[in-house]
Formats: C-alpha cells, sequence, structure tokens
C-alpha cells in the first residue's frame, strides 16, 4: 500500500511543475486524494458493500471536487491536475499513465445498457473540458484537445479535437480534412458540410467563367 502510494506521489511529481515538495503533494494534492478516496470506494464496491461504497464517493467529491463512482476501473500512474469538475462513470475503464485535466467527463449516452462508459488506453491525455461519451474505446497514446466531444473510437497514437472530436494527428501525420484512418475513424458533419458547400462554390464559379467566355 505504502509503495503504491510513493508511486502516486511520483506521478504528480512527474506531470504536475507546479508541485514543489512530495510533502506539498500529499498534504495539498486534490486529484491525488481523489484517488485515494476511490481505491477505497472501489474496495467496498468490489465486496458487495455499494452503499458504503457510494458514501465514501460522495464524500470524496465533496473535498476534491471529482467525481468517480466506486465502480471505475483506474489502473497505475493515473494523474489528475487541477481536478474540479471531472466525472467518471460506473462502467470506466482507464489504463496506466493517464491524465485528465480539469472538468473532463467520462460518460454515457444514457442510451445504453451495461458496459455504458469509454475504455481509456495507457499513456492517454485528456485535456480540460473535453467529453468523451459512450463505451466507445480510446488507444493508447491518445491525446484529447481541449473541449472536445469525443463519440467514436480512436486508435492508438492519435491526437483529436472538435465537437464532434475528428482526428487530426495519426502516427505523428496530420490527417487530412474528411480523410478515412486506418481502424477507426471520427467523422464531423460540420466539415463534411463546409467541404460540401466549397465544392458548390467551386461548382457555380466554374459555371459563371463558361458564360464569361461564351459572352
Amino acid at each position: 500500500m505504502f509503495d503504491r502510494a510513493k508511486r502516486d506521489i511520483k506521478a504528480v511529481m512527474d506531470r504536475d511543475p507546479a508541485a514543489t515538495s512530495a510533502w506539498e503533494v500529499f498534504l495539498c494534492s486534490p486529484g491525488l486524494h481523489a484517488i485515494w478516496g476511490h481505491r477505497l470506494a472501489h474496495w467496498f464496491f468490489r465486496h458487495g458493500r455499494t452503499v458504503i461504497a457510494r458514501w465514501i464517493a460522495h464524500w470524496n467529491r465533496f473535498f476534491t471536487g471529482v467525481e468517480i463512482h466506486p465502480g471505475a476501473k483506474i489502473s497505475e500512474g493515473f494523474f489528475i491536475d487541477h481536478g474540479m469538475g471531472i466525472v467518471i462513470g460506473e462502467t470506466t475503464e482507464i489504463g496506466k499513465n493517464v491524465t485528465l485535466y480539469k472538468g473532463v467527463v467520462l460518460g454515457g449516452t444514457g442510451k445504453e445498457q451495461g458496459k455504458r462508459h469509454p475504455t481509456i488506453g495507457h499513456n492517454v491525455v485528456v485535456s480540460s473540458n473535453a467529453i468523451v461519451l459512450g463505451s466507445i474505446t480510446i488507444g493508447n497514446n491518445v491525446k484529447i484537445g481541449a473541449g472536445s466531444v469525443v463519440l467514436a473510437d480512436v486508435p492508438d497514437n492519435c491526437t483529436v479535437v472538435g465537437v464532434p472530436g475528428r482526428i487530426v494527428v495519426k502516427d505523428g501525420c496530420r490527417v487530412n480534412e474528411g480523410e478515412e484512418v486506418e481502424d477507426g475513424r471520427c467523422d464531423d458533419p460540420v466539415f463534411e458540410k463546409l467541404n460540401e458547400l466549397s465544392e458548390k462554390v467551386e461548382l457555380l464559379e466554374n459555371i459563371i467563367k463558361e458564360k464569361e467566355y461564351a459572352n
């Protein structure tokens, strides 16, 4: 238990530039306290003590501003930075070395049963106020931009931005708008409509030019 606590503190020290000492992290990091509170609640949840688990999660939210359902599964190296407003749903699964910033929601769509929250891979960064909804899978080494809304699976090694989220980088290479990504795709209806309008404008320009030449 103490070794795990040391690893949790080290994760904060490694990824939070504002952390000046292990004692400061131990005493003043709400994200760290939220993780520790969740582990206690999760233990009771796994052993069928759901009321106690929910009660611990409730007070955990009150003291830290981070709401984690006691049923969520969270791996080692989890780091919450400026955690106020974070919500993590019951069937969420989070891999190793994941970082969440303030206001992130890992939630459900309200239309699913059973597994209804996201599965997050290893080494994922979810920036401020991003929302990931539904029983979708976010691959390893993915970065999700601030304010994005992700509604579809994202393959490994991608960067996702926008509403709804679209893949803009895959394996270090930029992805053109509307281009299909191997092993997954995030469609953006806004960009699709803009591309459609652009094609119509180009067609109209060509028609006007043809009429001008004819005259």
